[in-house]
């Protein structure tokens, strides 16, 4: 009810649909309950406790490193918690409360007597990839790591793509053919090749790699921002604030951008699904980001690459496919509910 006396009639017109499209409205808390879980990966799959209590004094190997003599031992290097002598030390003259998971996503387990990838056990509730690391930690952290990449991309490409169509529909004339020009010889560019070949040259990183797919992920937008523009640019109040000698950014912004960010909320969600998708590929062919990251696409490689652990790739392949699937019906909910031939 507190979003709802913050918007205006048209926006809880607007809210009002969105909720009766329950497929929609569900996915949105579903994914919500989901990425803010993820945002605090490292509380729920750690192999660090969250606190330990040793000799009277309080520990938080979660947020600090410690130092083993801390804790009796001999090392000055950052004690190893999972080490079963760290653990004997702290138990006589204390406690660790350990997260769900007692995993990061780069921890082997070291317990397992099968050869890796090993199967879904109690101590590894989706088993372990073939290098011996905990595939549910690595899905927590994959999924992390994917939508804030999917947000970053969409966020920032919609910002330029509204900037680029918003300045070729208001000026048009040669402003408008040449950025047209420059948006069809951009987009007719083998993207997928070009970003696999610059990876090949450059070791990517995931602000690098968000750089380069940046370069390309911009144009979506510009289309139907530039229409809104220049439909816009003629109509009556936008004349009378011209004729008023209003500046060209002020008419832009106030008066002709909200309309234009209808359709750039629109897309968002399909935008972010996209850029999900396309990391999500590079993973899967190695030309993503760096080895040992954690990486839904390559957890679909590794499932590839050992048909005889199928608990890799049908693990990687469900998250994969809830995560896009919630993104697709969040933006259904959102099309409906700015759908202009259902105002008024």
């Amino acid at each position: 009810m507190g979003m709802m006396v913050r918007l205006g009639p048209v926006g809880q017109r607007r809210w009002q649909r969105f909720r009766k499209n329950g497929r929609g409205y569900y996915s949105l808390w579903i994914f919500a309950f989901l990425f803010f879980l993820t945002l605090g990966a490292e509380f729920v799959a750690n192999d660090r406790p969250l606190y330990v209590h040793y000799g009277g004094e309080h520990f938080f190997p979660v947020f600090a490193s410690y130092p083993e003599t801390r804790f009796g031992g001999v090392f000055e290097t950052p004690a190893v918690y999972r080490d079963p002598f760290v653990q004997e030390l702290i138990k006589k003259e204390g406690f660790m409360v350990w997260p769900l998971i007692p995993f990061s996503y780069e921890t082997v387990s070291l317990g397992r007597m099968e050869a890796f990838p090993a199967p879904p056990s109690p101590e590894n509730w989706l088993g372990t990839d073939d290098q011996g690391r905990d595939v549910l930690a690595r899905l927590i952290y994959g999924f992390r790591v994917s939508v804030l990449f999917g947000l970053c991309l969409a966020g920032l490409g919609s910002a330029i793509g509204v900037c680029v169509g918003a300045v070729q529909g208001y000026f048009g004339g040669w402003v408008d053919l040449a950025g047209q020009r420059m948006v069809e010889i951009w987009s007719g560019l083998p993207i997928l090749y070009l970003l696999i070949l610059l990876s090949s040259v450059v070791t990517p990183d995931f602000w690098w790699l968000l750089g380069i797919m940046l370069l390309f992920g911009w144009m979506s937008l510009v289309g139907v921002v530039r229409a809104e523009f220049l439909r816009g640019r003629n109509l009556e109040y936008v004349r009378a604030a011209r004729a008023l000698g209003m500046g060209h950014g002020r008419i832009m912004y106030q008066h002709i951008l909200p309309n234009a960010m209808v359709a750039a909320l629109t897309f968002l969600p399909f935008q972010v699904s996209a850029a999900i998708g396309s990391l999500t590929a590079l993973d899967f062919l190695g030309f993503g980001l760096p080895p040992g990251s954690p990486s839904l696409g390559e957890l679909l490689a590794q499932g590839k690459a050992n048909l005889h652990a199928p608990w890799l790739g049908i693990a990687a392949f469900t998250v994969l496919a809830l995560l896009l699937s919630l993104l697709v019906f969040i933006g259904e909910a959102v099309r409906d509910a700015f759908d202009p031939r259902l105002e008024g």
